[in-house]
């Protein structure tokens, strides 16, 4: 991109570090000085003005005269009017509740907000919930029960830049968002991960550690942890009696987990538990951070409270140059858990189960407080109801890939079948849009106007670049369009300030208000972190300074102890598999695997398997294997390891059809988050075909035609 060229300053649709980008008039993409990135991206990022123009853009909306046929070109007219006439349909018929939402953590604080409240209001549905369910609700709950508040990084990236001691626990961040690496230059890092990622190679290469726990047993290891610092004489007493309360039923069960037993449950030495904590413990400036490899479990939200406690314990939250923090990952992940597409939770991080919550939105809405649905289904709970008794008859998905992201996929492939309707509103057709009835193209990041809230709570400015194609609309519009088709009450506008300046007054004097953040503050460049209660407000991009968000100011400590993952290992499945991500791409890979440069890195499904594991297997490096669980199976190319544990299989879950990583994955769900046990899953693994055989489909690009809608394409 010339210097001269007219550009617009917006941000990368990808992850919750929200780069500063540069785009240009044709779709052009230029990295922007930005707090977060300084000036870098990653690949994500170069190549995403790519999709722009990509010949497999849904541009016009599709429809299915059956459930037999395929898809044919139709006009917004008929394509709402058909919705919403099934709609009303089953909604008399079944009732509110059988008409489900299901929204995404990429989506803007406008598509959130005008999202559960279109939900609640036009439809009267208590059913809807989204992607972010499976992403940071472990975090979310562990926060606010430990501080009261829920914000992923309670103080700027920034702030990590001269750290001396970052423990990363369940965290790939050189992958997942390499730019936020160069803010680690200075840090001692300590990795915890089943595998040896590049990031634990960044931290063994700076003089740090990499800590190989079995998975599912990160809270064994926190539980030696904190032993470790109370025996080692660690504990900072004066924080603990000033700023906490809990510390003593926390150490009734933490005695009990020295550091010699922990390592015989979670396999890492006690001699490096007790580096770890010495490094903690007497450096200035430090943190504890954990991301997905800790909250993905069906204790996780435990886990991640484990790690609270003991960085509690070190008196590391609150304090100038250190801190506790869960690194976000979805592009909107903090935003779109703070507005109201949550099942249990209104705009401003208010709870649906809360009268005067329920009556402040109420009175922005212009409704009845007792109109507004109750708490509905989570997000699993919610896809295993469809189409059965008493369940959801009709879905409309905004942003998500279902069929590749949630647990169990198989079962939820028979849920969608058993739909009477499968809404999509989608950019691309993903394995999720190519099954549904109605498919209805929308704009992407560069095409539309709005706000998003980054990993450290930051509100920032998306805008517009260039024009969608003619016949796509933005999913505001979409909403919008789809209430005045169904008559609703209330205003469901579809320009974005409006819904902004709204969501600002249904937000005010909630946890997460925003009622001070402007269209007109964020264009003038300032920085604005949330709570923003007022116009003349600076915004709080440092929590905790002074007090807890509890009404005694105090962080709680709260008693957890180790549990074994939901299914364990036996003699039909001897191996534990574990999910996460690689560089190349982003979540279901719908975009990412449709952009050639990123393909040609990871073109298929993979299996890391240790040499051993894998000779004991019959398997080589190269060979097609299956790794089958109790609930399906993934087929996948094997990728011979050495630094991985001997006892684990590690899939991406970038891929769909057979390659699927989330076939194989347990829907059990965490107690209080109802997050589900994406980290481990027994599994057996077995050659398939013959060396050098592909997967089905896997070297193609996915929904490799948009067909002339004669009939070919047809609903999994």
């Amino acid at each position: 991109m010339a210097p001269d060229e007219p550009r617009t300053a917006t941000h990368c649709p990808y992850c919750a570090l929200q780069c500063g980008q540069w785009v240009g008039p044709a779709g052009e993409v230029d990295a922007r000085d930005f707090p977060t990135n300084a000036g870098g991206m990653c690949q994500k990022g170069w190549t995403s003005g790519a999709l722009l123009g990509h010949p497999q853009r849904l541009t016009t909306p599709l429809v299915r005269d059956s459930r037999t046929a395929g898809f044919r070109e139709t006009g917004w007219d008929d394509a709402l009017g058909r919705v919403a006439a099934r709609l009303v349909a089953l909604r008399a018929e079944h009732g509110p509740d059988s008409v489900a939402v299901f929204g995404a953590g990429g989506l803007t604080n406008e598509k959130a907000y005008l999202l559960g409240k279109f939900a609640r209001v036009a439809l009267g549905t208590s059913q809807i919930d989204y992607n972010g369910r499976f992403c940071m609700s472990s975090a979310a709950a562990a926060g606010n029960r430990a501080f009261g508040i829920d914000r992923g990084l309670p103080f700027p990236v920034t702030d990590l830049d001269d750290a001396e001691v970052v423990v990363l626990a369940g965290a790939n961040v050189a992958e997942t968002m390499p730019p936020l690496m160069a803010h680690l230059r200075t840090a001692r890092l300590v990795v915890i991960d089943p595998r040896r990622t590049p990031t634990a190679e960044r931290a063994i290469a700076s003089g740090g550690l990499h800590l190989a726990p079995r998975p599912g047993t990160d809270l064994a290891l926190a539980l030696g942890m904190l032993h470790a610092a109370v025996v080692d004489g660690h504990l900072d007493l004066a924080y603990l009696d000033d700023r906490t309360s809990g510390f003593d039923a926390v150490w009734r069960i933490a005695s009990q987990w020295w550091p010699e037993r922990a390592e015989r449950v979670c396999g890492v030495a006690a001699a490096d538990m007790r580096t770890v904590v010495r490094l903690l413990a007497t450096t200035s400036r430090r943190y504890v951070l954990t991301a997905r490899g800790a909250e993905q479990h069906a204790h996780g939200v435990d886990t991640v409270t484990a790690w609270i406690n003991l960085a509690l314990a070190l008196g590391l939250p609150g304090r100038p140059g250190s801190g506790f923090g869960t690194i976000t990952g979805q592009g909107n992940g903090q935003g779109g858990r703070e507005h109201g597409q949550k099942s249990d939770q209104l705009p401003g991080y208010r709870r649906i189960d809360d009268p005067a919550a329920r009556a402040h939105v109420a009175s922005v809405w212009g409704v009845d407080p007792d109109s507004i649905p109750g708490a509905g289904r989570s997000a699993v709970e919610l896809l295993d109801s469809l189409g059965r008794p008493g369940g959801p008859k009709a879905l409309l998905v905004f942003g998500s890939n279902v069929l590749v992201s949630a647990p169990d996929a198989r079962a939820v492939a028979d849920r969608l079948e058993a739909l009477d309707l499968l809404v999509v509103a989608d950019v691309v057709p993903g394995e999720t849009a190519m099954a549904a009835d109605v498919l209805l193209p929308v704009a992407q990041w560069a095409e539309e106007e709005g706000t998003m809230t980054n990993l450290e709570g930051r509100v920032l400015r998306r805008r517009r670049a260039l024009a969608p194609p003619p016949e796509v609309r933005t999913d505001l519009e979409v909403i919008s369009g789809l209430a005045a088709a169904l008559d609703a009450p209330g205003q469901f506008p579809a320009d974005p300030r409006v819904v902004f300046d709204e969501l600002r007054r249904a937000s005010s004097g909630g946890i997460a208000d925003y009622a001070g953040v402007s269209y007109a503050r964020l264009d003038a460049g300032e920085a604005l972190h949330w709570p923003c209660p007022a116009e003349g407000h600076p915004g709080t991009p440092r929590l905790f300074a002074d007090r807890f968000a509890h009404a005694d100011g105090r962080a709680r400590l709260v008693p957890v102890d180790h549990v074994e993952p939901a299914e364990d290992v036996e003699a039909g499945y001897p191996l534990r598999a574990t999910t996460g991500r690689v560089l190349a791409h982003y979540q279901s890979g719908a975009q990412t695997r449709r952009v050639a440069e990123l393909a040609a890195v990871d073109p298929e499904v993979f299996v890391e398997v240790h040499p051993d594991t894998a000779a004991r297997h019959g398997l080589a490096d190269g060979d097609l294997a299956d790794v089958t669980s109790r609930r399906g199976t993934t087929r996948a190319r094997v990728r011979c390891v050495p630094t991985l544990r001997p006892d684990t299989v590690f899939l991406p879950f970038h891929f769909g059809g057979a390659g699927t990583a989330n076939n194989v994955t347990n829907p059990a769900l965490d107690p209080v988050s109802r997050m589900p046990e994406f980290k481990v899953a027994a599994v057996r693994l077995e050659a398939t075909v013959p060396r050098g055989a592909a997967p089905e489909g896997s070297r193609r690009e996915p929904g490799a035609a948009i067909p002339e809608h004669s009939g070919s394409v047809h609903r999994t």
